[in-house]
């Protein structure tokens, strides 16, 4: 539970999306237990502009591997998750960081973490690079040997050249109520950190917009 007495004001707004086991699209976004009953994938969060109190976080990337049974927003179990945060943060940073992606500064997180409550594994400073083109056509993350998620936007032959495949307010959305979800493909999914290991391509990946401020 926050400790709002304590938090400063925050507010991060930017880019996460995921690449999963799930078959496109993934189920967990509408609020549905994932493809095959389990899931393990890579999340990435990437902060466009943000402060907390008056540390300012722009430019800042965290990324989370994580696994679990069940539907992650009803009944679920064996959660586990392990997070890479930006090495570039300074010491207020890393702490600002922390505070918000644990949960301890209020705001969406919280509530995220309220409800999924997985089991750390680990957490890593590390040179965490995001990038996702500013018409998501792709969004791509990688911790140098340890993980790589790069997807595509989903289209097919009756897609308008350069639209994208958009969910309006997905009942099961990652990074909060009211967003846009935007379908994607993945190229690729490696990982090798922290106890989880998978390759897979193909699969699911979508790119949600954030836009979190607490600690209310």
């Amino acid at each position: 539970m926050a400790d709002t007495a304590a938090t400063p004001q925050w507010h991060v707004v930017g880019d996460w999306f995921d690449v999963c086991k799930c078959t496109i699209p993934c189920p967990c976004t509408y609020a549905q237990p994932p493809t095959s009953g389990d899931c393990d994938g890579v999340l990435a969060w990437h902060i466009r502009e943000g402060r907390y109190g008056d540390v300012p976080l722009d430019g800042l990337n965290v990324l989370m591997l994580g696994s679990f049974v069940g539907n992650a927003w009803g009944e679920h179990s064996d959660a586990y998750a392990a997070v890479f945060m930006d090495e570039r943060a300074d010491d207020s940073q890393r702490e600002a960081l922390g505070k918000i992606f644990g949960g301890e500064a209020g705001g969406w997180p919280a509530q995220f973490v309220e409800m999924f409550g997985p089991e750390m594994r680990g957490l890593e400073y590390a040179p965490v690079t995001i990038s996702v083109d500013e018409d998501l056509a792709t969004w791509n993350a990688e911790v140098p040997g340890r993980v790589t998620a790069r997807a595509e936007a989903l289209t097919g032959p009756t897609a308008p050249e350069g639209a994208r495949v958009q969910t309006i307010n997905p009942p099961g959305s990652e990074t909060g109520p009211g967003q846009v979800a935007t379908w994607g493909r993945a190229l690729a999914d490696q990982v090798d950190a922290f106890g989880f290991a998978w390759d897979w391509g193909g699969r699911s990946s979508k790119h949600i917009p954030f836009d979190w401020s607490g600690p209310e």
